[in-house]
């Protein structure tokens, strides 16, 4: 069981979302805090950044607050100490960051099954798992 728990969550990804939680929860020690997060990707390139309109980063991180507030206070039952927060950048970075300023003892991370170009690529859960100093916890879905 874990004290503190990370759980990072794709909202255009229900199923893995489900299963990662069910499963942190039952690790989550009583009493314990649950850390979720949710990441707006980074542009990538300045010059990406050149074809949104002023402001539409922080409009962005205010919907998808909105929306994880929303997720949270439905999936996650009410005797939880959870607290949601929105990430800015590259999904893994943020994440490993993340685990490591909240002092996570665990990550539980939702994964699809892989695909030929994750292999090569390597999909974020891959990377959390080669990086994170923290055990991380890979549900499949």
């Amino acid at each position: 069981m874990a004290r503190t728990i990370l759980l990072p969550v794709d909202l255009g990804n229900p199923p893995a979302n489900t299963a990662a939680l069910a499963e942190a929860l039952k690790l989550l020690e009583p009493g314990g805090r649950l850390h979720v997060v949710s990441v707006l990707p980074d542009y990538g390139y300045a010059q990406v950044s050149g074809f949104f309109r002023q402001g539409y980063e922080q409009e962005a991180l205010k919907a998808l607050g909105k929306a994880l507030a929303a997720w949270v206070a439905e999936a996650v039952p009410d005797e939880v100490d959870v607290h949601p927060h929105v990430l800015h950048g590259t999904v893994y970075d943020e994440i490993l960051r993340a685990a490591g300023k909240l002092g996570a003892d665990l990550i539980v991370i939702g994964a699809h099954r892989p695909e030929l170009s994750d292999y090569l690529l390597g999909p974020n859960a891959a990377r959390v798992v080669r990086h994170a100093r923290q055990s991380v916890y890979v549900v499949r879905n």
